[in-house]
């Protein structure tokens, strides 16, 4: 709110932020064994940052994105291989929350894993959010096909309504994600990738169809916005760590950072492995929530997710609606993908951003939890 100016003391403000940390939740953390994900943690983690960060916005074509809550609901497409692990529980639970704000609309939910599952899981979320008219689309062909190893998904599907009772009731990825983006204004789509970079390379490298007269890389140009991407690693483990969701299809991710034509934001790894979520759903008295029910199964069962459960897919949904700004600083540069699923980063490229933590993790742990508790209306 623009107030007006009466004296000269009325142009001096003073901001204090102090963020305190738990030393002893800091220890445990950076001494974490493997991972459902077979995310592999070093034996000591260090939490400082070696470069300058950016607290100005991206640029000016994303301000829409960068506000906390925009004025038009940002047009989502959710790319995520639910499954491996359950924070892709906790993201698609964010984004219908965020939806039901008014703060997002979203256009698809897409699989970049094959598993049998996939489908329903899918639909079972969107279902529960009262969206079951949302189009779900499943990675054909060369995938990567990994089921929940808690057997979470086989519960939700059992227990709660959906359609789609088998992948090939879905659509096609890539035929999903030509048909969405052909239909939307220019520059407005905001992609969401919480999995393989899979169904990201079958588009770049699709060619003209029914849907639009471009190729994939012209039609992600012309559409899309932004691409956020739960991806990689930018701590001083880069270049020698594999990230989980880069390394199990190292060449799509190749493919993907090499061409894609807008700008990247990165959420790291070392991004949600401290933040810690989940425990307040698990411990509500909500009835009848897959989000509960797979929360509540899944944390008894890895002695590392006592406190909550690693928040890496639930950062980038954060983002990709809401923007960086009051969660996160940014590092500007391009990242360089090798093929053993390494990746390293380039301080002079201009396309690409990666995350900094910026909110105290208690903080943006309850920002998360919030809307993970999260209910749909019921009709």
């Amino acid at each position: 709110m623009k107030k007006k100016i009466i004296t000269l003391f009325f142009l001096i403000c003073v901001f204090g932020h102090t963020q305190i940390w738990d030393k002893a939740k800091a220890a445990n953390q950076t001494n974490l064994p493997f991972d459902t994900r077979q995310k592999k943690y070093p034996e000591e983690q260090t939490l400082l940052h070696q470069y300058q960060t950016e607290e100005t916005p991206i640029n000016t074509q994303m301000n829409a994105v960068a506000t906390t809550k925009s004025k038009q609901p940002v047009p989502i497409i959710f790319d995520t291989d639910i499954g491996p692990d359950y924070d892709d529980i906790g993201a698609i639970t964010i984004l219908h929350a965020m939806a039901d704000n008014n703060e997002c609309k979203i256009l698809a939910t897409i699989a970049s894993n094959k598993h049998k599952r996939i489908a329903a899981v899918l639909d079972v979320m969107n279902t529960y959010f009262n969206r079951p008219e949302i189009p779900v689309g499943i990675v054909r062909g060369n995938a990567v096909d990994m089921e929940a190893p808690q057997k979470w998904d086989s519960l939700i599907v059992e227990k709660y309504p959906h359609d789609l009772k088998s992948n090939e009731q879905a659509e096609d990825a890539l035929k999903l994600y030509r048909k969405t983006l052909a239909a939307q204004p220019d520059k407005s789509v905001t992609i969401v990738t919480v999995g393989f970079l899979t169904n990201m390379a079958n588009l770049l490298q699709s060619k003209p169809d029914k849907f639009s007269p471009l190729s994939g890389k012209e039609l992600v140009k012309k559409k899309v916005k932004l691409l956020v991407s739960m991806a990689g690693r930018f701590d001083e483990e880069m270049g020698k760590f594999q990230e989980f969701n880069v390394v199990k299809d190292s060449a799509a991710s190749v493919t993907t950072f090499n061409k894609w034509p807008t700008t990247i934001i990165f959420s790291g790894f070392e991004i949600g492995v401290k933040i810690l979520t989940g425990l307040p759903v698990a411990n509500s008295n909500f009835t009848g929530s897959p989000v509960k029910d797979v929360f509540q199964m899944s944390i008894p069962l890895d002695p590392n997710d006592k406190n909550g459960r690693m928040s890496w897919d639930e950062t980038a949904v954060l983002v990709a609606v809401r923007g960086y700004e009051k969660y996160f600083d940014v590092v500007k540069g391009k990242i360089i993908s090798n093929i053993n699923g390494s990746n390293g980063w380039d301080r002079n490229g201009k396309r690409d951003y990666y995350l900094v933590q910026k909110m105290p993790l208690l903080e943006i742990e309850k920002v998360l939890n919030d809307l993970m508790m999260h209910q749909p209306e019921k009709k």
